[in-house]
């Protein structure tokens, strides 16, 4: 009979490119009145924020934002939302777990973050603009472009460390 035998190792240090925050005071603040700016149109228009954070899990998955995924996780948990959704979220297309809602806006999230590739096709829009009126797409929109810059400035520049946020 043979044992394996687990050892564990400290964790891999992920090292900060630049300290955005410090260097780009200026764009910093900026980026944390467009998040606020976001907030308050999706707040207009009571969007749900547990699909408020499933948006911008997704679009940071897409990224490739560690830092992000990790805050938005732990904030989608916070107010709700369940460990089994946040973990189908790369493959919520596969699963029964989302409703029509979110599935229009998870696609429609995934075109807009993948807008180079897609060029957000008429028939994703008419799928969204299916589900959510006018207002409430337009705070969408916020929302989806601001977590894209945020996941922009954490991808290039590593600023913040993931695991380091605490809601």
């Amino acid at each position: 009979m043979t044992t394996t035998q687990i050892t564990s190792q400290a964790p891999e240090t992920i090292n900060v490119r630049l300290d955005f925050d410090e260097h780009a005071a200026g764009f910093s603040r900026a980026m944390a009145h467009l998040d606020r700016a976001a907030i308050k149109e999706l707040d207009n228009v009571v969007f749900d924020p547990k699909l408020r954070e499933l948006v911008r899990i997704r679009a940071s998955q897409l990224n490739g934002c560690a830092y992000c995924v990790d805050m938005h996780t732990k904030d989608a948990r916070a107010i709700g939302e369940t460990e089994q959704r946040i973990y189908a979220l790369p493959v919520w297309r596969e699963t029964p777990f989302f409703t029509t809602r979110e599935r229009a806006a998870l696609a429609f999230t995934e075109e807009v973050t993948l807008l180079a590739t897609t060029h957000v096709p008429d028939e994703a829009y008419r799928a969204v603009a299916a589900q959510f009126s006018q207002p409430e797409l337009a705070a969408l929109i916020s929302l989806i472009v601001t977590i894209n810059a945020w996941n922009t400035i954490g991808v290039a520049t590593r600023a913040w460390e993931p695991g380091s946020y605490q809601p």
